[in-house]
């Protein structure tokens, strides 16, 4: 939205291409379920290139540049209003998934009061080189830990999780998260017009038609004469600014590519349908030759409790897993080490 209504502030076609932008991004927010999978549009190769200055021994293996090569993650929500006016109480289920070469690998759903969860955590131990035990070898003392290894659904109250959350993090009061600071409306609009004046003179729009009635808007700009702008602004808001935190500076940047950096917007019938950053320029290596982020949008698949699962407690699982890697065959050391792998 501040890249939209940046491009208001520039030239005829910058202000045609804001006003599109603008208008998708408001349908976006009219609509009451929104969906989106964002994936890196790369190669193994490309990814152990950027790995190149790494030292001996400390290199991308060859099973996490594949992994990240073909990984996809997807994210959709429901809302009893539409998204633009939806607080948190107004969601009325999400879905996250996080897929790879070999399927999905991690998903989990929030629906109605539970929180449901499912891993293939065979296919992550083979990926990181920590070999995790199968099912079959736990014992049924490992409960709801074997439920889980086996890829099966389990689901948690989501209420228990909030306070089992705050138990840890040393938060007053059990099961209410600390809230985080907000911007004041006066801060926000004093953020925005900032952030898109800095827009307005570091980013240049073309538009160009496209195959199948599409649309495309292109915004480039230098990364690091912007990025080092757009903080520049921010700076003197840091205390007002969300946890408080320090914003990088320009002696933070130095170092980084001053490259011209293209973000591609493709809108459909005026929806806008695919978010394209080619960021292969900023890895300075000859041999990255294809490296991008992509952001494509779809309707809103509903997220639904899935059948089958079993309702576990967050001390079944624990309990489960230090059960259950004494009959694995693996010690606790190794154990641990497939887990955090």
């Amino acid at each position: 939205m501040v890249l939209a209504g940046s491009a208001a502030c520039g030239t005829v076609e910058n202000l045609s291409a804001g006003q599109k932008l603008d208008q998708a991004v408001e349908k976006l927010g009219k609509e009451r379920s929104l969906s989106f999978e964002l994936d890196l549009d790369t190669d193994a190769a490309s990814l152990k290139a950027l790995d190149a200055e790494a030292e001996p021994g400390e290199e991308m293996p060859e099973e996490v540049a594949e992994l990240l090569s073909d990984a996809r993650i997807s994210f959709s929500v429901q809302s009893k209003k539409p998204i633009e006016e939806s607080g948190e109480k107004d969601l009325t289920a999400m879905a996250v998934k996080f897929s790879g070469q070999d399927g999905d690998l991690f998903e989990y759903r929030l629906v109605g009061d539970y929180t449901y969860v499912r891993a293939d955590l065979d296919a992550i131990g083979r990926m990181s080189g920590g070999p995790m035990p199968s099912a079959d070898e736990l014992p049924d003392s490992a409960g709801a830990f074997k439920k889980l290894l086996a890829g099966e659904w389990i689901k948690i109250s989501t209420k228990e999780l909030k306070e089992t959350s705050g138990q840890m993090s040393g938060a007053e009061g059990a099961g209410e998260l600390s809230a985080e600071p907000t911007l004041d409306a006066r801060t926000q609009k004093k953020l925005t017009r900032a952030l898109r004046q800095v827009i307005a003179r570091q980013v240049d729009f073309t538009t160009s038609e496209g195959p199948d009635g599409t649309e495309h808007i292109k915004a480039t700009a230098p990364f690091r004469t912007l990025m080092t702008e757009l903080f520049d602004e921010l700076g003197p808001l840091t205390e007002q600014l969300p946890m408080g935190a320090e914003t990088p500076t320009a002696k933070d940047f130095k170092d980084v590519p001053n490259e011209k950096v293209t973000a591609d917007f493709t809108l459909k019938n005026g929806e806008l349908t695919e978010v394209s950053v080619d960021l292969a320029k900023l890895a300075e290596n000859a041999k990255v030759k294809k490296f991008a982020l992509v952001l494509r949008l779809g309707g809103g698949e509903k997220a639904t409790a899935p059948a089958n699962a079993t309702e576990v407690r967050i001390d079944e699982i624990v309990e489960g897993l230090f059960g259950g890697f004494a009959a694995s065959g693996l010690g606790e050391e190794e154990f641990m080490e497939g887990i955090e792998g």
